[in-house]
């Protein structure tokens, strides 16, 4: 059976698709979106306190040249393939450039609950991904609009300040710098609420990714597409480099959940701002309404899969 904390994404999906008045407010969806972000920070730098090496650098530049990349393969193949606009091509390609917290954070509790060996800079991961794909992105629309006014100064600011990284980051530093025994009357309170705020989480992400898929916009066709065949393929990405760099069989399950997922939190605020010709509504239909869906039901045990065969060549 999968995860529980993936039930109450199905909870959720189900009563969307029936047009339940289920909802979840947006107040308690800003607070449960805030408390998992710093929560994951949290664990992070829990995880590093005491871990720091040199050998990581490696290890995090391999992840920022696949967060690099990966726009830079999509943009193409969303402008031609797909056919969309310059600028919803761009808008798409950092969307899965970049890297899904709630993917992340099922992925995590899927590697807690198998048991699975995860190496402390997991967390780290997200930050390394999430930037350099939505500068890129940002960069190549720019590129290819060449008259749209704004300065490189401005979309670095608006990618290092968005809520997402300024809470994950924020937890990792508090985290590395306490350790998981300082101030325990305050982290021991976020660490044991985890699994139930992931599941709250979730249900709403079910309630959200049926919304947009009512009805289903077969238009689109092209995009949704695109939207279940990427995740499986970008997953080899981070199965590969995780394989390549040696690492532990949770952290490369992880990475290619990441890899494989698609922003709906931080990279729709910052193109939203950047590329205001690009139309969200695409990109939450692609990245919630079926990647989502696709990497936390069946993706994630599926890379884990793959990463044990990919280990025993």
């Amino acid at each position: 059976m999968p995860d529980i904390v993936v039930m109450f994404f199905l909870l959720g999906l189900v009563a969307g698709i029936v047009r339940s008045d289920l909802s979840v407010p947006k107040a308690a969806y800003d607070v449960l979106s805030l408390l998992l972000m710093l929560t994951i920070g949290l664990k992070g730098g829990f995880a590093l306190h005491g871990q720091l090496r040199m050998s990581l650098i490696p290890e995090l530049l391999g992840v920022i040249a696949i967060g690099a990349l990966i726009p830079i393969v999509l943009m193409p193949i969303l402008r031609r393939l797909v056919r969309l606009s310059i600028a919803d091509s761009a808008s798409l390609a950092a969307h899965y450039g970049s890297v899904s917290a709630g993917t992340f954070a099922v992925a995590l509790a899927y590697a807690q609950t198998q048991l699975l060996d995860v190496g402390p800079e997991v967390t780290l991961y997200l930050v390394m991904l999430e930037l350099p794909a939505i500068i890129v992105a940002i960069l190549l629309y720019r590129r290819a609009q060449p008259s749209v006014n704004g300065t490189l100064a401005g979309v670095w600011h608006e990618a290092l300040t968005n809520r997402g990284v300024i809470l994950l980051v924020g937890g990792v530093v508090i985290g590395f710098m306490y350790g998981p025994n300082q101030g325990a009357n305050v982290t021991g309170l976020l660490m044991g609420a985890f699994q139930v705020v992931l599941a709250l989480f979730l249900l709403d992400m079910g309630l959200t990714a049926a919304s947009t898929l009512r009805p289903i916009p077969l238009q689109h066709w092209r995009l949704l597409t695109f939207a279940l065949v990427a995740p499986p393929i970008l997953a080899m990405v981070g199965l590969l480099m995780g394989t390549w760099l040696a690492l532990p069989i949770g952290s490369i399950v992880i990475l290619a959940s990441m890899t494989a997922s698609a922003s709906y939190i931080a990279a729709p605020a910052a193109i939203r701002n950047s590329i205001p010709d690009a139309n969200i509504g695409l990109a939450m239909l692609a990245a919630l309404g079926l990647t989502f869906p696709l990497n936390v039901i069946l993706g994630i045990p599926l890379y884990h899969q793959i990463a044990l065969a990919l280990q025993s060549v």
